[in-house]
């Protein structure tokens, strides 16, 4: 295992000095759902989405990988040839496109449920990631050299005063930890669905939960998302035990990168729980997305909230 993290690292290093993205992959990827969206070239307002949705599909292709070679077994490989491993990966890694066109939708239901609100933004294709997957496995150094370099830099230069997330990973890192590292950021965050004031009646009448850790336990926005379920008219199923901010479980996609048969046992684990309260499940999380639906095999319809609200659902 500690030949597959030195491994993994290597890998991410290497691509975000390559890409400013956490897995090879080109960065068109991240662009693509702009096509047909009137945005502005230039603004101070950015919509960043880090390209964390637009990654989900890609993502699962590589756990998938993962899990037919565990990372024990590739782990002293990926460590002495993570170069190879990242030319390899870009071959490889080719999902459905029905997938990215999928991710792709939902990235663009947010911007358009912004505009429908009166926001005004402006979104720019060569965006970093946020780096919040170094942070999330521990390697905080990299971070910090890649976010203050790279990430800050870039909001600099762009003179970028306001950022708008789309996603509870993304808002965790600007929110709560860069700032303990790098104090005052020196601009504004503010997540999507604190500017959604009023939504159309969506299609759906009920569904369930699957809470973001973060959203729900970390950064205090569980009831945000359950609003604007209430006022498109969508019934939301609660249960103590399952959808309880103490009680839910997490969708396992954490270890996904470290430990993919542990990572699906945990989603289908709750996948099943969910199921007991509605066959349509709603998320707002990229990660939980991509668990989720992979591990769903045909038992619950998982839902993006932007989706939901959109009416694409």
């Amino acid at each position: 295992m500690e030949d597959w993290l030195r491994g993994l690292r290597a890998i991410m290093v290497r691509s975000l000095n390559y890409n400013k993205l956490p897995i090879p992959v080109e960065r068109s990827v991240c662009s693509e759902w702009v096509n047909g969206v009137n945005i502005p070239e230039s603004g101070d307002t950015l919509l960043y989405t880090s390209c964390l949705y637009q990654l989900v599909p890609y993502i699962n292709a590589f756990t998938g990988l993962m899990e037919k070679a565990s990372p024990e077994s590739l782990g002293p490989l990926v460590s002495r040839f993570s170069g190879a491993v990242i030319t390899m990966a870009r071959v490889i890694l080719k999902p459905p496109r029905s997938e990215i066109d999928r991710v792709n939708g939902i990235v663009k239901s947010i911007a358009n449920l912004l505009i429908k609100n009166g926001v005004e933004f402006t979104f720019m294709p060569d965006e970093p990631y946020s780096g919040a997957l170094l942070y999330e496995l521990g390697f905080e150094d990299d971070f910090k050299d890649y976010f203050s370099s790279i990430v800050l830099n870039y909001f600099k230069s762009k003179g970028i005063k306001t950022v708008i997330t789309i996603d509870p990973h993304t808002h965790h890192i600007l929110t709560v930890v860069a700032p303990r590292f790098f104090g005052d950021l020196g601009i504004r965050v503010v997540n999507y669905m604190e500017l959604i004031k009023g939504v159309d009646k969506a299609k759906l009448s009920r569904v369930v939960i699957h809470d973001s850790c973060l959203y729900s336990r970390y950064l205090g926005m569980r009831e945000t998302y359950r609003r604007l379920l209430e006022q498109a008219g969508v019934e939301h199923v609660e249960d103590p035990y399952v959808t309880g901010i103490s009680t839910s479980m997490c969708c396992g996609g954490p270890v996904e990168s470290i430990k993919p048969s542990l990572s699906n046992k945990v989603a289908r684990n709750r996948v099943e729980s969910l199921s007991r309260l509605s066959n349509n499940v709603v998320v707002a999380c990229p990660i939980c997305y991509a668990n989720l639906s992979r591990n769903s095999n045909g038992r619950v319809k998982i839902l993006d909230l932007a989706e939901v609200l959109s009416g694409a659902q």
